[in-house]
């Protein structure tokens, strides 16, 4: 689709032409937009897509703006994926179709930390049944289950979970290429959501219904079953592994569940694409090394947004809105190294912390941390809700549209970052603070 190659997407999902006063804002973070973009083309038009077709990924494209309830962007990639299979776009669409089936809200689900148990919700597991999984393949059909799990119920990503991939014909390096796909997605969907709602022109959200034919995870209790014997040869678990007991300021070791690439065997272009070489000794950015591609674009956008304060809001408001997002979504890595660098940047070690321990509804103190906390959670959300009374909260509290746009940028990658260390990792306490 010549459109998909040549137009930048959030712009074309959130109605800006080049003329208009978001398009100059968000040129002020120039990095984060080109980069935004490359990883739309590494994720969804790569040159050599090898084994993870156009077509699947296009499909999980469509799949998850369903669950969004984002309707341009559902058309969108309707249009895209009606190029290369247009049976897979009547199967996902219309009242009947497979998404309608799947509708959920989210982020919801159960904590792995013990500690965080009370706050665990009723989820909702969902996959494809027995005729669809014939109509979508073995392949497509898991690859659709899990991205409903990372978009619904990101904190209850497990082991078993990148199993059942494995058992469906994924290899690791795919499995990360459609979890960087999905995450993505998560990112790219709320910012161009985020942009319509500070022009005023972002549809009325709405709650999805719940649809009783799921089956519902009670709280307390975990969706995860067993890797199987033929899997457990790509997936590592830790059964001994000292896990966190609850949200932490205090710094956080993580371990993939996946392998990732030796540091001793990586290639140029994922050398390159680590950005910095000090990243090369940690595996989280070895194991995004499996697709060179997306993880530069991913680090690139990554950078800007939150380190170019060039024009914008300051570097703890960007730390809390992604704090915000990782305490809703339930990443308990993510927000101990964004608190704590929000406490860094502020100064504010007590607000941050009534954050983790009380969550998303702490009053810290201020309106403008209020309402950064709020409007970060709205955008979190799925289905997307966050519209004119979020942005309202914002500019009430004195921030202006280029600080905004930052606030939604932060918020909207953390979407991104969550369901990548939720889904492909666990955190673990340092080993000097389990021998005290």
């Amino acid at each position: 689709m010549t459109t998909a190659l040549t137009a930048d997407i959030i712009d074309l999902l959130s109605g800006l032409t080049p003329g208009d006063e978001l398009a100059r804002l968000r040129d002020l973070r120039a990095q984060a937009r080109e980069n935004a973009q490359l990883s739309f083309v590494a994720l969804l038009e790569p040159e050599n897509p090898g084994q993870f077709s156009l077509a699947e990924r296009y499909a999980v494209a469509l799949f998850v703006a369903q669950l969004h309830g984002f309707a341009d962007a559902e058309a969108f990639y309707a249009d895209v994926l009606g190029d290369e299979a247009p049976a897979l776009v009547d199967l996902l669409t219309g009242p009947d179709g497979l998404a309608a089936h799947a509708a959920a809200s989210g982020p919801s689900g159960s904590y792995r930390e013990p500690g965080l148990h009370e706050e665990s919700t009723a989820a909702r597991a969902w996959t494809p049944d027995e005729a669809d999984t014939a109509a979508l393949g073995e392949r497509l059909a898991a690859a659709l289950a899990h991205a409903h799990l990372l978009v619904i119920r990101p904190r209850e990503a497990s082991p078993a979970a990148l199993g059942a991939l494995v058992d469906a014909g994924w290899s690791a390096d795919d499995i990360v290429s459609l979890s960087q796909l999905i995450a993505f997605l998560t990112f790219q969907l709320r910012a161009a959501w985020g942009l319509r709602a500070v022009a005023g022109s972002a549809p009325g959200g709405a709650a999805a219904p719940a649809d009783p034919a799921l089956p519902v995870v009670a709280s307390g209790e975990s969706s995860a079953g067993q890797v199987s014997v033929a899997a457990s040869a790509l997936i590592t678990e830790y059964p001994d592994l000292s896990r966190p007991e609850a949200f932490t300021q205090q710094g956080l070791g993580w371990v993939p569940w996946l392998a990732p690439v030796a540091e001793a065997d990586l290639a140029a272009d994922q050398l390159d694409a680590l950005v910095d070489p000090a990243r090369a000794k940690m595996p989280y950015f070895r194991l995004l090394a499996r697709d060179p591609a997306a993880l530069r674009a991913r680090t690139l956008t990554d950078l800007d947004i939150f380190f170019n304060v060039t024009g914008g809001v300051g570097r703890a408001e960007r730390e809390l809105a992604a704090t915000a997002a990782s305490r809703h979504n339930g990443c308990v890595f993510c927000a101990s190294v964004h608190s704590a660098a929000a406490t860094r940047e502020s100064g504010r070690r007590d607000d941050v912390q009534r954050l983790l321990d009380e969550g998303v509804g702490a009053d810290l103190g201020s309106d403008s941390w209020n309402a950064i906390v709020s409007a970060s959670v709205a955008l979190t959300n799925t289905p997307l809700s966050f519209g004119e009374t979020d942005v309202r909260g914002l500019r009430d509290a004195g921030l202006g549209d280029a600080e905004i746009i930052d606030v939604v940028n932060g918020a909207a990658f953390f979407n991104w970052a969550n369901r990548l260390m939720l889904s492909l990792g666990e955190p673990e306490l340092p080993a000097k603070r389990v021998e005290q």
